[in-house]
């Protein structure tokens, strides 16, 4: 307050301007990275079949305080397109979408099961998942005993998940998400998906459970990167390397999440996606790019209007 007063008193206006910028930028330059219109593309909470940090109500109400646009609520088990419909009557202002994991306990790769998430009402089922925990990338990962869901034959997508893709193309407004199966299932996934016409194609942790090289997340359409990888007390790999994949592969093809909600993790969704912003763009990555992937990119695949 004292400069910009002592700039007054010269009495020249081009100082004024040079202390008012002096004065201001800083914390205009902090308040490039925000929230406002971001939406967290992965994000877990209660009620589900483990503990999570936080109900779903709650987080929406965070998350709109926070300038948050919307949430796409996932489960590892179960449908959340009934789930986010409760949610937007409880908690007005804010875009919550579910969807369906195509793990064992809804049947794995099921029709059915996708149809049913479609035909809820409000159609805020969004989001087809491949098998995650069920997924065999994530059950060699963890060493999780048993058989994966099986994807593919002999180096063939199985008819039943043809039959899906082809079931996704015609619904325009759902998103493929291809989960946490193997790299070559990750691979046919993305090409079949395109030659079949699926409108929204998302490769989930590409550089975590599943590893495609940087010429594979070129071909494929949206990347999606979580905060939650690259945390302690288990990373699966860096924010730098996540920084140098999202400029080889360009932030038009990348999306942010957090998958946050496992309990013990300190702290709740909204901030974590802010500080995954902030730590990106300490970086390198600029606001605009940032801005794309939390907010532009997501809101496009959701179809929702700018």
């Amino acid at each position: 307050m004292f400069s910009r007063f002592s700039c007054f008193r010269i009495g020249q206006l081009r100082w004024v301007w040079i202390c008012l910028f002096l004065i201001v930028a800083p914390s205009h330059a902090q308040s490039d990275i925000n929230l406002n219109g971001a939406i967290d593309f992965r994000a877990h909470s209660s009620p589900d079949s483990m503990d999570r940090s936080i109900d779903a109500d709650d987080l929406a109400r965070m998350a709109k305080q926070s300038g948050m646009r919307g949430l796409v609520l996932i489960h590892h088990w179960e449908s959340t397109a009934a789930l986010a419909y409760t949610v937007r009557k409880l908690v007005p202002g804010i875009e919550v979408f579910g969807g369906v994991v195509l793990d064992k306990s809804v049947g794995g790769i099921n029709l059915d099961t996708v149809q049913r998430m479609v035909l809820m009402k409000g159609g805020y089922g969004r989001v087809v998942w491949f098998p995650t925990s069920d997924g065999e990338a994530f059950m060699n990962y963890f060493k999780v005993p048993g058989s994966p869901v099986a994807v593919s034959k002999d180096g063939h997508l199985l008819p039943s998940v043809l039959e899906l893709l082809d079931f996704i193309a015609k619904n325009h407004q759902l998103v493929l998400e291809t989960g946490h199966v193997s790299d070559p299932d990750t691979v046919l996934l993305v090409k079949e998906a395109h030659a079949r016409g699926v409108a929204h194609i998302v490769v989930t942790n590409p550089m975590a459970f599943t590893h495609m090289t940087i010429e594979e997340m070129q071909e494929a359409a949206y990347i999606e990167f979580t905060y939650n990888s690259v945390l302690p007390p288990h990373p699966q790999l860096s924010i730098e390397e996540f920084a140098a994949a999202i400029q080889k592969i360009g932030p038009k093809s990348c999306i942010l999440g957090t998958d946050f909600g496992a309990t013990g993790r300190t702290g709740f969704h909204p901030q974590a996606l802010l500080d995954f912003m902030n730590a990106l763009h300490k970086l390198g990555i600029s606001v605009d790019d940032i801005n794309m992937m939390a907010k532009t990119n997501p809101a496009r695949i959701l179809e929702l209007q700018p």
